[in-house]
């Protein structure tokens, strides 16, 4: 019986064994190839090396160890390969020509190890030196990894926080740490990160999930950073654990969407009763102007006296209702905007009317912008109007002498431009650090004014708000003491009503 000792022996060799042609095609693959690379012999015959042991990039450096090989009759080097499987493996790698009786190089004979433990090992020893007494001081979980994707390094925060034995992790691939979900991705991520690996914050990126010995799944934040070492670029990560944040941010989710849900009710809930209310007391003001016009009788003065104070009371509660109306319809997206064509001046004409008497009432001229040209804008006529009256309403009530003046002018051009309606007093003016509150809601300046002007603090809030869902802003500048001047600047829009 014949038997080849030669193939026998190279193949309980447990290194790798591997016979080329000296273009690199294999022509013979020993056992311990096939259990180091992960591919058959039948795989590997007749195939390349450059095809079968694959660095993480493109390239081909096997040619160029071909070449040394051949210039120098062998070559060792120790690079990074990729394994059937996709696994990368540090390898230590000897070559050598074999050449024929005339010299000639005929094949070439390669001797190639897994030498990965050992670079583990060595970087292990390399960073623990320079880093070790330094990582286990971190609050965070620190684990270090070269680039075949196995860890180095873990202080004792990353055994606690993955459930390890103190040193168990070292040797690991980086994927044992993660959901068997992700672990496919994350090695070409890892791979394409050690191509140009960069500082990565936390927070950066998609959500993050850390698998524990026990199987237990916990979302983590993660940041990365490159460490230039002699043996080559190792990997930091400092990993955290932000499973109770994401407890409060999803229970956060939940109050919010109660609370939303909440709002909604409570505005449904107001919008009903504002209709209910509005009801009874229309008929109050109705039954006591006809009272106040003397058609059931004569009264005497102290009976119209009290008959104007429940109509004038019944107005302003009308009004406040009216004003919890439309913000609550403002806050639930469903005030209804009809955009049409309006004039500016015959608008604040008719508002400015509604307050002559209040003027004159108070000895207060109330001055109309003379200029007539003509100011059409496309808005909301209904919300211009209830901003002007709280605007005149206001610029009224806190003036006690000297005037109200309304301007009107243009700026810009009739396709881009604005016009701008200025409502100026020489009232008690507002103090600069007081002028943020001036559009909350259910807010005087200056809470004492409460008993001195009435009001309940929603003109200006409701509209801000009004003039934001017209696309309309509002300003204001003021002097204390002196007055104040709120500005409405209207957008032409023209556009929007079928004008050029």
């Amino acid at each position: 019986m014949s038997v080849d000792f030669g193939k026998l022996i190279l193949d309980e060799m447990p290194d790798a064994v591997i016979v080329t042609a000296l273009d690199g095609t294999v022509l013979y693959w020993s056992a311990g190839a096939e259990v180091v690379f992960g591919y058959s012999a039948a795989e590997s015959l007749g195939r390349t090396l450059g095809e079968l042991i694959v660095p993480p990039n493109t390239d081909n450096p096997e040619r160029a160890v071909i070449f040394d090989t051949l210039a120098n009759g062998h070559a060792n080097y120790e690079s990074l390969r990729r394994t059937k499987d996709g696994t990368l493996t540090y390898i230590d790698s000897s070559s050598k020509a074999v050449r024929g009786k005339d010299g000639k190089a005929e094949y070439i004979l390669w001797t190639k190890k897994d030498v990965t433990p050992l670079r583990v090992t060595r970087d292990a020893a390399l960073v623990g030196a320079r880093f070790g007494t330094l990582l286990a001081s971190m609050p965070d979980a620190i684990i270090m990894a070269n680039a075949s994707g196995r860890i180095v390094l873990a202080n004792p925060q990353a055994d606690d926080l993955f459930g390890y034995p103190h040193g168990a992790l070292r040797g690991q691939l980086l994927e044992v740490l993660m959901p068997a979900s992700h672990r496919r991705a994350h090695v070409e991520q890892r791979v394409n990160y050690a191509l140009a690996p960069s500082q990565r914050p936390m927070g950066i990126g998609r959500e993050l999930y850390g698998l524990r010995q026990n199987g237990e799944e916990f979302p983590v934040e993660i940041s990365l950073s490159p460490i230039a070492t002699e043996e080559g670029t190792l990997v930091m990560s400092a990993i955290r654990d932000i499973t109770e944040r994401k407890r409060i941010e999803l229970a956060l989710q939940q109050k919010n969407v109660e609370l939303a849900e909440a709002g909604l009710a409570k505005d449904r809930f107001l919008s009903s009763m504002s209709h209910e209310l509005r009801t009874p007391l229309n008929a109050i003001i109705g039954f006591t102007g006809t009272l106040l016009m003397q058609l059931p009788g004569p009264l005497n003065e102290e009976q119209l006296r009290q008959l104007r104070t429940v109509k004038s009371s019944a107005r302003h509660l009308l009004s406040l209702i009216n004003d919890i109306l439309d913000i609550t319809k403002i806050v639930s997206s469903t005030l209804e905007v009809n955009k049409a064509l309006l004039d500016c001046h015959r608008l604040v004409r008719d508002v400015a009317a509604m307050f002559t008497p209040l003027a004159q009432q108070k000895g207060l001229d109330l001055r109309l912008p003379q200029c007539e040209d003509d100011l059409t804008v496309c808005t909301d006529e209904r919300a211009v109007q209830q901003i002007l009256i709280n605007l005149m309403n206001n610029a009224l009530k806190f003036t006690e002498a000297g005037e109200v003046r309304v301007d009107i002018r243009v700026e810009g051009q009739p396709d881009s431009g604005e016009v701008v309606i200025d409502v100026a007093d020489t009232g008690i003016g507002i103090q600069s650090d007081k002028l943020g509150l001036l559009f909350k809601p259910f807010t005087q300046i200056d809470q004492g004014t409460t008993r001195q002007f009435e009001g309940t603090g929603l003109g200006l809030h409701l509209s801000e708000r009004l003039a934001a869902v017209i696309g309309a802003r509002i300003t204001v500048r003021s002097q204390f003491g002196s007055g104040s001047v709120f500005t409405l600047r209207l957008p032409y829009a023209l556009h929007e009503c079928g004008l050029p």
